[in-house]
């Protein structure tokens, strides 16, 4: 299901209008889950690539919509969810809305392999808790956040 779910995202609305980026946000946002079964049988070049197959698609949409600008198709796997997210968004890899620090990358399997080697997707070990509690115990000039990876693919016409 999961790479079925992968090739629809290329068909969903989407929306690129700098202007209102949580328009964009709201609508061209996707989450992926994979059943247990997607996981222990699908590999992370399967899924690599339906995404970049996605990604393709999409630059093909909006060329043909004629959308002028930047823009960013990008996946990231949401630990807390036990999903991969997919959007797209009017801005560069760079400016991509998350609050987070992340780290723009062009290779999608690290991403890809963080769900799929992910037993009990969404479930967070409680050491992972005390850990989260000790390192909020810090002062914030201590706290610096692990950034996450995310996967980017220019899919607009300016670069």
């Amino acid at each position: 299901m999961l790479l079925t779910w992968i090739a629809e995202v290329a068909d969903e609305p989407l929306v690129l209008d700098p202007a209102a980026r949580r328009v964009e946000w709201e609508t061209n946002t996707w989450s992926l889950g994979a059943a247990a079964e997607d996981r222990s049988s699908l590999s992370v070049a399967e899924v690599s690539t339906a995404f970049e197959q996605t990604a393709a698609a999409i630059r093909e949409r909006i060329r043909n919509l004629g959308f002028p600008g930047v823009a960013t198709f990008y996946v990231w796997h949401d630990e807390q969810a036990g999903q991969l997210r997919c959007s797209t968004g009017s801005v560069p890899p760079d400016a991509l809305p998350f609050r987070g620090t992340y780290v723009a990358s062009d290779d999608l399997g690290p991403v890809v392999a963080g769900l799929l080697a992910d037993s009990e997707p969404g479930f967070i070990d409680s050491s992972d808790l005390d850990d989260a509690r000790s390192r909020s115990e810090q002062t914030e000039t201590e706290q610096e956040p692990k950034p996450f990876t995310v996967w980017v693919s220019s899919v607009g016409v300016s670069r």
